[in-house]
C-alpha cells in the first residue's frame, strides 16, 4: 500500500463522494481493502473472546447488571437508574443461552458455579466488538484513506481499557455501539448528499434514527450522539436552504424526512422499548418502594395489587407513610441511635425505600393511648384535616419526635428522633395534620390524600430532605423538620392502612396505565440520577483525571486473577499529543484562511488537507460533546464515563497521523516517500502492538504470583508507571 492508496473526494468538500466500500483510487486493489477491514474483524473479534470466560466469578458491575438480567428472566420489578434496553438485551442474550435467573449476584467475587453465565457475557463481548469496525468505515467515510482507517483500528483494537470494558456483563459495550453505530450511519448519510430521497438515502437516515433510539434507551449519556446528530443536521439543513438553486419547498421536504427518521422514529422505538420493559416486569420486586403507591397495584404479588384497604384512615390504624414526591420512600424507624454529636442521642428515624416491618407506625390523638382496634365494640374514630396526632413506631414503641436541635446534614432543619417509652414521650411528639387542599372536617383518605405533619410547638414539617445519611444511619434517607411550610418534600400518603372495623375498597380500580406509569420512571430515574452521591469508602474519579489516564479501576481483585481496567497509556497520551496538534493546526489554517494567504499546493494537496481537518474537527466535536459536560454534572462519576469520548480522540488520531505522514513524504525525494511511509506506520502500528502486549495482563488476568506493580519485586513493577496506578 502507497501513500497514495487513498479514496479521490470528488464533489465539493467537506463531504466525501459517495462511493462504494472497498473501491481505492481508479477502481483498483478494492481487495486490499477488504483484506485489511477482514483482519481489523479478525484481531477484534480474537483480542475480545480470549479467555472471556475467566475469571468465573462476578466482577465489578455485574454484580448489578447480571443480578437485572435474571430480574428480567423471572419478570420481577426493580428499580434502576438507566434506561432498559441494555439491561433487556442482557437478559435475551441469558435466556437464549440457557441461563435461568437464579444466580444470585450478591456482589464481585461470587463464584458463577455452574450457572449458564457464559452467554450474557459473550453476548456483551460480542456486540463490543461491532464497535471497532463502525469506527473503521466511520473514518473511511470521512476521509477516504484507508491508512487513516488502519491506525484508528490500531489505537481501538490494541487499547487494553476498552477491550477490558467491552469484556464483561455490562451496559458500556451495548452504549459504546450503538454511539459508534450512529456515527457511523451518520457519515454513511453523509456520502448520499447528492442522491438524495433514494432508497438508499432513506435507508441509512432510518438506521442513524435507530442507533439513536438505542443509545439513549442503554443510557441517558446517549443523549450526547443525539446532540451530534442534532447539529450536524442542522448543518446540512442549512446548506441546503442556501442552494438558491432549490426551491424552499426542496428544504422543507428535507426537514420531513429528517423530522420523521431522526424525531419520531427514535422517539416510537424508545417509548416502545419501555412498553416491553414495563411489560415484562410485572411481578412485584425489590424496586416497588420508589415508585408510587398507586403504581404499585399494577405489580403481580405487591400488597397493593388487588389490595383491600379501609378507604380512611382511623385512630388506632397501623400505617405505613410513604413521601409523596416521585421516587419518596417511607417513614422508618429501627432501633438505633444518632451517633455522640449529632444532635440527641435518641432513635434514629429515617427514610427506607423498601418494604419492611420498621415502616410501621399506629396514628394516635395527641393525648390519648391508641384504641384496641381488634374489639368489634371499639368506636371508630376517623383522623380528620387539623387534628392534632402523634406517630408511634411499632417495633420499638417511641414516638416520631423533634426539637430545636439541628438535623444531622440539613443543619438549617430540625433534627427528628424516636423518642418515649411504650408509647408516652413528651409534648415534641403533637403534630398537627394538613391535607394538602383540606377544609376542617376532611377525613385522611388511604393513598389519595396528601398529608403534611406540622410539628405543633418548633413550627417546622415533617419532610424527606432527599440527602443520605452517612453509614451510621446506613446510608438511608434523612428526616428532619423544616421551617420552610412550603417543601414540597414534606407531603406524604398513607399506604398501607390495618384496621379491621372499617369496610375495605378495592385500590384496583386506581391503577395508572402504561403513559402514567412511563411517566413516573422518567422521573424516578432522573431523580435517582441527579441524587448518585459517591458513598463513603468508594472509589471515584473527576473528568480532568480521565484522558491522562491518572488512576483505573479495579474489576476484579481477588488473589487468584486480578483485573484492573486501565487504557494503555502510550495510546491514551498520544491521543491527547495528537488532540493538541489538530486544534494548533486548525487554529493556523483558519488563520492563513482569514488572512487570505494564497496556498502555494496543488489544489490536490489543498483537497486533502481539507478533507483531513474537516473530518477531523467533526471527530473533535463528538470528543468534546461527549467529555466537557461531565465537568457541569453533580453525580457521582467514575472512569469508565470517559470512555465514548475515547472513541472519537483514537478515530481523530488515526486522521491526524495520516496527515502528518503525508505532510512528512511530501518533503522527501520521491524515491523513498514508499519507505518513509511504510517505516512510519510500522512503528506507529509495531508501538502500540507492544504496549498491548506488555499491558494485557491487566485485561486477560494477574495471579497472585505476579505480585502489585508498586513492589519492586513483582514482575509488573515495570509497568507501574504512575503512582496512583493501584494494580
Amino acid at each position: 500500500m502507497s501513500v497514495s492508496e487513498r479514496r479521490k473526494p470528488e464533489g465539493k468538500p467537506p463531504a466525501p463522494p459517495p462511493c462504494e466500500v472497498g473501491v481505492l483510487e481508479h477502481g483498483k486493489n478494492g481487495g486490499i481493502w477488504w483484506g485489511v477491514f477482514l483482519l481489523t474483524v479478525t484481531l477484534t473479534l480474537g483480542t475480545r473472546l480470549y479467555k472471556v470466560e475467566k475469571p468465573n466469578w462476578v466482577c465489578w458491575d455485574e454484580t448489578h447488571f447480571g443480578k437485572m438480567g435474571s430480574w428480567y428472566i423471572n419478570r420481577t420489578f426493580f428499580f434502576d437508574v438507566h434506561p432498559p434496553l441494555g439491561k433487556m438485551m442482557i437478559a435475551g442474550m441469558g435466556y437464549l443461552t440457557g441461563y435461568n435467573g437464579t444466580h444470585p449476584f450478591e456482589k464481585p467475587g461470587q463464584s458463577y458455579e455452574d450457572h449458564s453465565i457464559l452467554g450474557m457475557r459473550a453476548g456483551c463481548t460480542l456486540i463490543g466488538c461491532g464497535i471497532i469496525p463502525f469506527c473503521f468505515l466511520t473514518v473511511w467515510d470521512l476521509t477516504g484513506s484507508l491508512t487513516a482507517c488502519i491506525l484508528a483500528a490500531t489505537f481501538l483494537i490494541f487499547d487494553i481499557g476498552i477491550m477490558t470494558l467491552n469484556r464483561y456483563i455490562l451496559l458500556d459495550p451495548i452504549l459504546l455501539f450503538f454511539i459508534s453505530g450512529s456515527v457511523f450511519s451518520m457519515f454513511r448519510f453523509r456520502t448520499l448528499v447528492d442522491r438524495p430521497f433514494t432508497t438508499k438515502w432513506w435507508t441509512w437516515l432510518s438506521i442513524t434514527g435507530t442507533m439513536l433510539a438505542g443509545a439513549i434507551s442503554v443510557k441517558f449519556v446517549g443523549l450526547f450522539v443525539v446532540l451530534y446528530v442534532g447539529i450536524f443536521t442542522i448543518g446540512q439543513l442549512w446548506d441546503i436552504l442556501g442552494d438558491m438553486d432549490k426551491p424552499l419547498l426542496y428544504t422543507v421536504k428535507h426537514f420531513c424526512a429528517r423530522a420523521v427518521c431522526l424525531i419520531a422514529l427514535p422517539i416510537i422505538l424508545y417509548i416502545t422499548f419501555f412498553y416491553i420493559h414495563l411489560s415484562v416486569l410485572s411481578k412485584s420486586g425489590t424496586g416497588d418502594g420508589f415508585y408510587s403507591s398507586l403504581y404499585q397495584t399494577t405489580l403481580e404479588g405487591n400488597r397493593l395489587q388487588n389490595a383491600t384497604v379501609p378507604a380512611e384512615v382511623a385512630y388506632g390504624a397501623q400505617i405505613t407513610l410513604k413521601n409523596h414526591r416521585t421516587g419518596g420512600a417511607y417513614l422508618h424507624s429501627h432501633f438505633h441511635l444518632y451517633p455522640e454529636g449529632v444532635g440527641a442521642k435518641q432513635q434514629q428515624v429515617t427514610t427506607y425505600a423498601h418494604k419492611d416491618e420498621n415502616n410501621m407506625f399506629v396514628i394516635k390523638k395527641w393525648n390519648e393511648e391508641a384504641p384496641n382496634i381488634t374489639d368489634p365494640a371499639t368506636e371508630v374514630e376517623l383522623v380528620r384535616h387539623g387534628d392534632l396526632v402523634r406517630l408511634e413506631h411499632i417495633a420499638t414503641r417511641r414516638n416520631i419526635h423533634s426539637h430545636n436541635q439541628p438535623a444531622p446534614v440539613s443543619k438549617r432543619h430540625f433534627q427528628v428522633t424516636g423518642y418515649g417509652e411504650n408509647g408516652t414521650g413528651d409534648a415534641n411528639d403533637v403534630w398537627r395534620l394538613e391535607i394538602l387542599g383540606g377544609k376542617e372536617g376532611d377525613v385522611a383518605k388511604t393513598v389519595v390524600s396528601k398529608l403534611k405533619f406540622h410539628h405543633y410547638f418548633v413550627k417546622c414539617v415533617l419532610t424527606s430532605t432527599t440527602k443520605t445519611l452517612p453509614k451510621w444511619g446506613f446510608e438511608q434517607g434523612e428526616v428532619a423538620c423544616n421551617p420552610t411550610n412550603r417543601d414540597v418534600n414534606a407531603l406524604w400518603n398513607v399506604e398501607d392502612n390495618i384496621y379491621p372495623n372499617l369496610p375495605n375498597v378495592s385500590l384496583s380500580d386506581m391503577a395508572p396505565g402504561f403513559i402514567s406509569k412511563f411517566f413516573e420512571s422518567h422521573k424516578v430515574m432522573f431523580q435517582g440520577n441527579s441524587g448518585l452521591k459517591p458513598k463513603e469508602g468508594e472509589w471515584t474519579s473527576q473528568p480532568w483525571e480521565w484522558p491522562i489516564n491518572v488512576k483505573g479501576q479495579w474489576f476484579s481483585a481477588g488473589e487468584e486473577m486480578r483485573i484492573y481496567l486501565l487504557g494503555n497509556p502510550v495510546i491514551w497520551w498520544g491521543n491527547l499529543v495528537l488532540l493538541s496538534i489538530f486544534v494548533a493546526s486548525y487554529a493556523y489554517s483558519s488563520f492563513k484562511a482569514q488572512r487570505g494567504y494564497a496556498p502555494a499546493d496543488s489544489a490536490e494537496r489543498q483537497l486533502f488537507r481539507s478533507t483531513a481537518l474537516t473530518a477531523a474537527g467533526w471527530l473533535f466535536l463528538g470528543w468534546s460533546l461527549h467529555y466537557i459536560p461531565f465537568y457541569t454534572m453533580g453525580r457521582v462519576l467514575y472512569y469508565h464515563h470517559y470512555f465514548p469520548a475515547l472513541l472519537f480522540s483514537s478515530m481523530l488520531s488515526g486522521i491526524i497521523l495520516d496527515f502528518l505522514i503525508a505532510e512528512l513524504c511530501s518533503l522527501v525525494p520521491e524515491n523513498v516517500k514508499g519507505v518513509v511511509f511504510h517505516f512510519c506506520l510500522a512503528c506507529i502500528i509495531g508501538v502500540s502492538t507492544y504496549s498491548f502486549y506488555i499491558f494485557s495482563p491487566l485485561a486477560y488476568g494477574m495471579s497472585g504470583d505476579d505480585g502489585y506493580g508498586r513492589e519492586s519485586n513483582s514482575t509488573l513493577h515495570s509497568l507501574h508507571w504512575i503512582e496512583s496506578w493501584e494494580f
